[in-house]
């Protein structure tokens, strides 16, 4: 690669440059705008990792109801930091060609409606970790969600070209969760995933 050109990543190969998934969707009714909000599909990315680290951590296969529990609970999570993100840069996804169709820039959701839904789900969250799997991986999921609201989007976003790299601890939080949801405690082995 010259000096100053751009990395080549796969959304510059892809024709309409959005690689894999086609392109973007402006949603046009209310229930696909509160979708949207969640960014469906970064969510599967992070819980991707869970279910492997809670195998790890039963050293077989954990309850199909704990797994379900603790995937629904990290959905429910994640999809609230994501629309809590959206709230917060409104202003900046206006300007973005990539994101200028996101349900609150379109207006076809209030920034005030997606708040109280992003909330909603982060007590969800809590609320079905807690109950579900233990006090712990519920602590770990709101842990995640303050560091990706308040680090990743409201400081290193606007400031730092490094923010995805630390802002992306957040990221990493769901192999926590997994293995504290199998043993109610942690240890260096998720912490090695983890890193």
């Amino acid at each position: 690669m010259s000096a100053g050109s751009r990395p080549l990543v796969p959304s510059r190969l892809a024709p309409g440059g959005v690689a894999a998934h086609g392109p973007r969707r402006t949603p046009t009714t209310k229930l696909g705008g509160y979708i949207a909000l969640m960014k469906l599909r970064v969510v599967e990315l992070l819980l991707i990792t869970t279910v492997p680290t809670m195998v790890l951590a039963e050293q077989g296969w954990p309850s199909w109801g704990l797994v379900v529990v603790t995937l629904i609970g990290g959905t429910l999570a994640a999809g609230g930091a994501n629309a809590i993100n959206m709230v917060i840069d409104r202003d900046i996804d206006a300007l973005m060609e990539r994101t200028k169709g996101r349900p609150l820039v379109t207006g076809l959701i209030a920034p005030r409606d997606a708040l109280i839904f992003a909330l909603s789900l982060q007590v969800a969250a809590f609320l079905v970790l807690w109950m579900g799997a233990n006090l712990l991986s519920a602590v770990l999921t709101m842990s995640a969600t303050a560091f990706y609201v308040f680090v990743y989007t409201i400081w290193l976003k606007r400031t730092s070209r490094q923010n995805i790299v630390i802002g992306g601890a957040a990221g990493a939080v769901p192999v926590l969760v997994g293995w504290s949801a199998v043993t109610n405690s942690l240890a260096w082995e998720p912490f090695i995933l983890f890193t």
